[in-house]
């Protein structure tokens, strides 16, 4: 089930924070009210895409930044683990310099309520318990407002890597939505032209382009 125009879950769960400390009780929590966050989701620490995915989202920090969004990572590894790989240098497979949060959840409950969990737990016809798939997390990415609500989200599979930029596109379309009233079209960027949600306004949009 998607959690778009819903309250993003609610979690309390031990993070590296400044890629050197680590806090108990890290929430979302701490957002709502003040400003914009992409949450996103990646499979496991010391792989492959990962480290590309992780170290992009840093190097576009400051785009973030200045727009109000907060940017904060998560997977189910423990928080020890990811403080172990942000001290590992880029040049031995490391996110050394990663500064946003990365949150750690190895009992994979955050993962399972975003509902980007690649498996599950079940019974085998031996009554046994088991799991079934891969006990990581999709490459999923929310952008929550600051009402704490989901207002996008994307789930990829493991192979998978994402677009940075495109999460900047919709943090510029979110607030262009909000602050003009207007709808953001198919490819819409930042200094683009915008809609209005009538009629007449795709039909006006439409003979323009």
């Amino acid at each position: 089930m998607s959690l778009v125009g819903k309250k993003a879950p609610l979690f309390s769960a031990p993070a590296v924070i400044n890629g050197e400390e680590i806090v108990d009780n890290f929430s979302l929590e701490q957002y709502v009210g003040k400003q914009e966050v992409i949450f996103y989701f990646y499979p496991k620490d010391f792989t492959f895409v990962c480290p590309t995915e992780i170290l992009a989202f840093q190097e576009k920090l400051a785009e973030f930044e200045k727009r109000g969004v907060a940017v904060v990572g998560a997977s189910c590894d423990t928080e020890e683990t990811h403080l172990a790989w942000l001290a590992t240098p880029k040049a031995n497979g490391g996110i050394e310099g990663v500064t946003y949060p990365l949150v750690a959840d190895p009992a994979k409950t955050i993962a399972h309520n975003f509902g980007v969990l690649a498996g599950e737990w079940n019974y085998n016809e031996e009554g046994e318990l088991i799991y079934e798939g891969a006990p990581v997390a999709f490459r999923g990415s929310f952008l929550i407002d600051k009402e704490g609500v989901v207002r996008h989200e994307t789930i990829n599979d493991l192979p998978l890597g994402r677009n940075i930029d495109e999460m900047i596109r919709l943090v510029d379309a979110l607030h262009h939505v909000e602050k003009h009233g207007e709808v953001c079209p198919a490819n819409w960027e930042e200094g683009k032209e915008a809609m209005k949600a009538t009629k007449e306004g795709v039909s006006e949009y439409l003979a323009k382009n």
